[in-house]
């Protein structure tokens, strides 16, 4: 597909009360023109929430049969992170779900330890490169943006795309690594951020973007509720590469 559709729901989530999310995001949701990707922040069944116990779904749980529902009916692909447990093991799960219903999920693999994330989720363990209409999209969620080699161009994909629950005091950095991420992996980049105070008294602004391969901001960026909708285009992308190879010199590694 040439040109790819992408819809931005830049929302705040009510704390710890996944009911509630799922119908607010379902009325926004209806309020999308067509599109072919519906991006949510991260754990946007519940906030970032460290309650796993309580809200830990299992993997076919009431959030992601919502995705699925909302995927079918929309007749895109949604893609956002939930709370999920598994073989006793809690995880920051990313799922992005196709338009028929078929999935493919990536574990958070840099937990955030300031929060104490990482003494109740496990981490995971592989990236996730995935295909969908012609394009190739690398997954992952909010604090891995701060690590670069995980993110680094090595498959070959289009599109990096960031989920995430970032807070104001320190989106200074949220807004230079996401710009720095497309420049290096030639590539566009997705962030999508939530707003609002969530149950810790964090206060979330914003900022979601898209950047294309140059680094250049493809929308305004705003501290408020929004849905927005824009058009990826593969011609782009491959001119740009082409008349910049800069990928071609890029450093040989394999990420253990």
């Amino acid at each position: 597909m040439e040109s790819l559709k992408v819809s931005i729901v830049q929302t705040s989530i009510y704390w710890e009360d996944p009911q509630a999310n799922l119908a607010m995001l379902t009325k926004k949701i209806e309020e999308l023109p067509q599109t072919n990707l519906i991006v949510l922040p991260e754990m946007f069944t519940t906030g970032f929430s460290m309650n796993a116990e309580k809200y830990g779904e299992q993997p076919s749980g009431n959030g992601f049969k919502w995705m699925q529902q909302q995927a079918k009916q929309t007749k895109a692909a949604i893609v956002g992170s939930i709370m999920v447990k598994e073989d006793e093991n809690y995880y920051n799960r990313l799922y992005f779900v196709y338009p028929n219903g078929d999935f493919i999920t990536y574990n958070k693999r840099h937990l955030f330890s300031y929060a104490g994330e990482d003494t109740l989720f496990t981490a995971g363990q592989e990236q996730c490169v995935i295909d969908y209409l012609g394009w190739k999209f690398c997954l992952q969620i909010c604090y891995d943006l701060r690590f670069p080699i995980w993110s680094r161009n090595t498959q070959g994909y289009d599109v990096l795309l960031y989920v995430a629950s970032w807070p104001a005091k320190r989106i200074k950095a949220w807004d230079s690594l996401l710009p720095a991420r497309a420049i290096e992996n030639m590539a566009y980049v997705i962030g999508v951020n939530r707003v609002g105070v969530d149950g810790k008294g964090y206060v979330h602004n914003g900022h979601s973007v898209v950047y294309n391969c140059l680094g250049e901001a493809m929308l305004p960026i705003t501290d408020i509720e929004q849905l927005t909708t824009l058009s990826l285009t593969k011609t782009h992308l491959e001119e740009t590469r082409k008349k910049f190879p800069f990928l071609n010199d890029a450093d040989k590694f394999t990420v253990m």
